[in-house]
């Protein structure tokens, strides 16, 4: 690997001109794909299995028509002090609106409010049902545009007026605090090289890459049925992931050339070593993110392989792009120790024998690791206490800031109509089997009507063949309460019960009840998911160390940093603890795909951390030095640069709290609180102290098993043994074999 690696980067830096009018190339052929393509409309939201999508699929086949999964809109009327909904002038507002909100191409009907009996009690608040032919993210902006004008005619006769519903869902926005995350990463990157041009190096290709992966999705996104926020993820785990490749690299080339070394030689041994770590990492991470397709949600499939793909993007233009710019660059990128002349003239450090902070903190670990392995466990232990009252959940218009036209329309339904009014439940008896199917029809609705915290049972409503009928129930309670989903469960059960006796099949289906039945399924597939994660990665770990031990500690470590990061998204987001310093203006349950999700990604970035540093402390290791004193040069070559690459990270993530959309910006918080925790306390406190005190054992490995294994030679050790044979460092056949090769 090391070999080929090298040759790489020898042929990357000698054909800089031919490697960057490919990726150059890449770049605009994915650019131009993605203007030419069609937009792309609303990734469909099935969840394969679940009781709720079959009750979805049933809909469509007996109610032609339908559109069982297309847009709602709620349009909540509020009458004036004093007034009620009934009054005459009131009446005439609601009911022009309700006329002009039917005339849409693709609306499918309205529900008048005075017909269909949707006015408060007490007269002070009604509503009008509006259902379209397709789904909210696929409603076309004129559609939009009508609903809104509508619901501002209605407010100009004096009411008051929100639109609730997924009809006004738009993409989520993520504002200025992403090109602020931008900004962090190249003041970091500028103090860790010392040099704009060095600084620049990383940035560059991380754009350029993820400027390739977004495109891509973009211009595959209505051929393959891609959500919005699939593009938003691959930006962000991409640019992450990117940018600490390309830092890696550089300063790696950077020790090269400290040492003497020439150039073009330094590329060749700067991707031959580090860049080989930089392939495990990112082979880590992809396992992760691909590996999302076992929990077989469709959306969760996408977004995760599409990511995937943007970090093998990110992998490759590490190893080719940025030899072939450090080859542009030549002298101005200085080696290590040496700053430029922009900042600070290339003068020597003051004190050259002194250790580095990286050095002076791995002396101190090994001197005392009970004390730091301690300290780190009972710290990360603390942080992890919320995580055990979390509480999953979908995000509806609950959730959302009341700032917001969907949140102010879900506050007056609940006031006029009760909590439970937001989130309807739709059960669907399919009586093709029974022989009375209407008395079906009435058994069904008359159990769900002694059911605990049911508050209105509605009449079924057969189909035209009259062998399936819907019946809607309202709940007690709000839609993402604990006991509206024992009301779920209830029906379920009392619907098996009568199923037996009256030959049919009940179906609990609807938003609220779609959004407990993925809680559900995320919740299985969570332990398969990291089995299978965790177990590919060890192995693949075993092979790139050489250890046993080594990779048990890393997979135990991501462990404790993960589940000390939902603990603090539950103390964030779920109890409200410094909500305010995030902007997160409405708390409720964690979103549900969180936890598996966090798994995924967090543990392919902890894996980055570890190979990059450990790899170092294995290099010395293996090149003669006692297992404490290569935890020692381990840090002394890779604090500084994990240390940045950790701080980059952290602000890529941080850009995206301040998103819009409440998923992406609790994902943010996550995975940027992951990191802090993964990199700070995990991987330069615990892994040192934990390898202090293993020793030789941490690079154990059965013979047996040392055979079996492939080398791989992530330390370039088969560098060193090429140089010394030939007593030089060139190598003019290399190009000419990796073209073979």
């Amino acid at each position: 690997m090391a070999t080929f690696l090298y040759k790489l980067g020898r042929l990357a830096f000698r054909r800089r001109h031919f490697v960057a009018l490919i990726w150059v190339a890449l770049l605009t052929l994915a650019g131009v794909g993605a203007a030419s393509a069609p937009p792309a409309g609303s990734t469909s939201f099935s969840i394969p299995g679940t009781e709720a999508q079959k009750a979805f699929d049933l809909l469509e086949q007996r109610f032609p028509g339908m559109s069982a999964d297309g847009a709602t809109a709620r349009v909540v009327f509020k009458a004036p002090a004093g007034e009620k909904m009934t009054d005459q002038l009131n009446k005439a507002a609601v009911e022009k609106t309700v006329k002009e909100l039917g005339s849409g191409p693709e609306v499918v009907s309205v529900a008048d409010p005075y017909a269909g009996h949707a006015v408060s009690r007490n007269g002070s608040i009604a509503y009008a049902a509006v259902k379209y032919k397709v789904s909210g993210m696929e409603l076309k902006a004129s559609s939009k545009d009508a609903l809104k004008e509508a619901a501002q005619h209605a407010r100009d006769a004096g009411l008051t007026v929100e639109v609730g519903g997924d009809a006004l869902t738009a993409t989520p926005e993520t504002g200025s605090s992403e090109v602020i995350g931008i900004a962090i990463a190249a003041v970091v990157l500028v103090i860790t090289f010392g040099s704009l041009l060095a600084a620049g190096f990383p940035l560059l290709t991380a754009i350029i890459g993820v400027g390739i992966g977004v495109s891509t999705i973009t211009a595959l996104a209505s051929a393959l049925d891609l959500g919005s926020t699939t593009s938003t993820l691959a930006s962000m785990i991409g640019l992450a992931v990117g940018i600490d490749y390309a830092l890696f690299i550089v300063s790696r080339y950077r020790a090269e050339l400290a040492e003497g070394r020439e150039r073009e030689e330094a590329a060749g041994r700067a991707v031959g070593t580090a860049g080989s770590a930089v392939v495990f990492a990112g082979l880590t991470v992809v396992i992760a993110l691909v590996g999302l397709s076992v929990v077989n949600i469709p959306m969760l499939t996408k977004m995760g392989i599409a990511a995937a793909g943007t970090v093998a993007i990110a992998v490759l233009i590490a190893l080719t792009m940025i030899p072939a710019l450090l080859g542009y660059a030549g002298r101005r990128v200085k080696p290590a120790g040496e700053k430029s002349k922009l900042l600070g003239g290339g003068r020597k450090p003051k004190n050259p024998g002194r250790p580095n902070m990286g050095t002076r903190w791995a002396s101190f670990v090994v001197r005392r690791p009970v004390a730091v392995l301690l300290l780190g466990v009972i710290g990360l232990g603390a942080a992890a206490v919320p995580a055990a009252s979390l509480e999953l959940g979908l995000p509806d218009d609950g959730s959302q800031p009341t700032s917001t036209t969907q949140r102010r329309a879900y506050d007056l339904l609940s006031e006029g109509f009760g909590p439970g009014f937001n989130g309807p439940l739709m059960v669907v008896v399919d009586a093709k089997g029974s022989h009375d199917a209407k008395a079906a029809f009435t058994r069904v609705g008359d159990e769900i009507k002694g059911l605990k915290d049911v508050v209105t049972v509605t009449p079924a409503v057969p189909n035209k063949a009259g062998d399936t009928a819907t019946i809607t129930v309202v709940p007690g309670s709000k839609p993402s309460s604990r006991t509206t989903e024992d009301l779920v469960h209830a029906i379920r059960g009392k619907g098996a019960e009568v199923a037996r006796q009256t030959d049919s099949k009940i179906l609990v289906t609807g938003s609220t009840a779609m959004n407990i039945d993925v809680s559900q399924k995320l919740n299985d597939a969570l332990l398969p998911y990291l089995a299978l994660v965790v177990g590919l990665a060890f192995l693949l770990l075993i092979v790139v160390f050489r250890s046993v031990l080594v990779p048990l500690k890393a997979a135990l470590g991501f462990l404790l940093s993960v589940t000390a990061a939902l603990g603090a998204v539950v103390a964030v987001f779920q109890w409200g603890w410094l909500s305010g310093l995030f902007n997160v203006s409405e708390t409720g349950p964690v979103m549900s795909m969180m936890p598996i999700f966090m798994v995924g990604v967090v543990f392919g970035l902890a894996m980055d951390y570890e190979v990059f540093l450990v790899t170092r402390m294995r290099e010395a290791y293996v090149h003669g030095e006692k297992p404490t004193q290569a935890v020692v040069t381990g840090f002394r070559h890779g604090a500084r640069v994990v240390t940045a690459a950790a701080v980059i990270m952290m602000a890529v993530f941080s850009g995206f709290i301040g998103s819009s959309e409440s998923m992406i910006k609790m994902i943010g918080f996550g995975l940027a609180i992951a990191v802090f925790f993964d990199a700070f306390i995990v991987r330069m406190a615990i892994v040192p102290a934990v390898l202090a005190l293993l020793g030789k054992r941490a690079w154990w490995l059965p013979r047996w098993l040392d055979r079996a294994l492939p080398n791989v030679d992530v330390e370039g050790e088969g560098l060193r043994t090429r140089s010394a044979a030939d007593g030089r460092d060139t190598d003019p056949d290399g190009e000419r074999e990796l073209v073979r090769a």
